[in-house]
């Protein structure tokens, strides 16, 4: 007989609702319409915070994936007129990725999909609970390491 490994089911339910979370997303996309992967809408709203248009490689450091993969997203996007690659004025062999006015209305068009993914994914838990989960979600996310007593 073996004996519960409560931390085993913990990993196992994050895991589960991470599945579940992208999926939802996903089917939301295309009820929008949007005509980009979860992948290639992070990479938007990673775009938009920045106040000057970034490098790959800053888009690669930020959403903490390798450059190729940046590229493959912007090659997705840019060929949808979503974002383009603009020369560096400062150095021409920098190229710089820089949202485009379609780019913005999708991201527009991106928060309505996300709130009402949102709406479905949280619609079981009262508002206490998502609170709660709130608070929860902050901890594991900023990795608090076990400072805790």
């Amino acid at each position: 007989m073996t004996t519960p490994d409560p931390d085993g089911l913990l990993a196992e339910q994050l895991l589960r609702l991470t599945r579940r979370v992208h999926r939802i997303q996903k089917r939301h996309l295309e009820r929008h319409d949007l005509g980009i992967t979860p992948a290639q809408s992070r990479l938007l709203r990673t775009l938009a915070h920045y106040a000057s248009p970034p490098r790959m490689a800053d888009l690669a450091a930020r959403l903490e994936v390798v450059p190729r993969a940046v590229t493959t997203l912007v090659d997705g996007l840019e060929a949808h007129g979503k974002v383009r690659r603009v020369p560096d004025p400062a150095n021409r062999r920098v190229t710089r990725i820089e949202l485009t006015d379609e780019g913005r209305t999708t991201l527009r068009k991106l928060r309505g999909a996300r709130r009402s993914a949102a709406e479905e994914i949280l619609a079981p838990l009262t508002e206490k609970e998502r609170q709660v989960l709130g608070v929860l979600l902050d901890t594991l996310v900023e990795g608090d390491g076990g400072q805790r007593c």
